[in-house]
């Protein structure tokens, strides 16, 4: 049995753009409009599934879809840093920000590590229910890295080189054991004719 996952990023909001760790903010506006524009191109699913944060589950009410909250599918954790900007912290905690950059173990914020979510990913890739069919997950930018990394069986250390725009589709088919990778497909605006 085949399984396939098409990961979905979230709409732009105002915390991708400032480049600020989630800080449970909604998606923007101009976002919304995109994902309701693309509404009806997503290929049909068995099941839909997303992030617990606020940009996911808003980005698929606006695709239309009525998707589970699946905590293991939660954005990374990143402790004490959540809600500020890169810069800020880059400003206060530069040694700490240049390790957690390149040390896929490091997690100086006191939430979890890059390493411990590219595991986490891992763990649910491997018990997700082999379903013949697909599930759809609007999920954080930084889940789909880590299920590229996993897909791949690559080092964590190749996490913060892959680039997760807004309103893409990630899609991994196969089985626990072996993952086919097509990424970064934008959502197509339907057709209004």
């Amino acid at each position: 049995m085949t399984s396939r996952v098409f990961f979905i990023s979230p709409a732009m909001s105002a915390s991708l753009r400032q480049t600020r760790f989630d800080d449970g903010g909604s998606i923007d506006d101009g976002g919304a409009v995109r994902a309701r524009a693309a509404a009806g191109s997503l290929p049909p699913a068995i099941r839909v599934l997303t992030s617990p944060g606020v940009r996911c589950r808003e980005t698929a009410a606006a695709l239309g879809l009525d998707g589970t909250a699946t905590p293991e599918l939660a954005g990374l954790d990143v402790g004490r840093w959540r809600g500020r900007t890169l810069e800020e912290v880059g400003a206060t905690e530069p040694e700490a920000v240049g390790r957690w950059l390149t040390d896929p173990g490091s997690a100086p914020h006191g939430g979890e590590s890059v390493q411990d979510l590219c595991g986490r990913i891992a763990r649910w890739l491997v018990t997700a229910p082999e379903t013949d069919g697909r599930t759809l997950a609007v999920v954080e930018p930084e889940v789909v890295r880590a299920a590229v990394v996993h897909a791949l069986d690559i080092p964590a250390a190749a996490f913060w080189r892959l680039d997760v725009p807004p309103l893409t589709a990630t899609e991994l088919s196969g089985r626990a054991g072996r993952w086919n990778l097509r990424l970064g497909r934008p959502l197509a605006a339907r057709d209004a004719g």
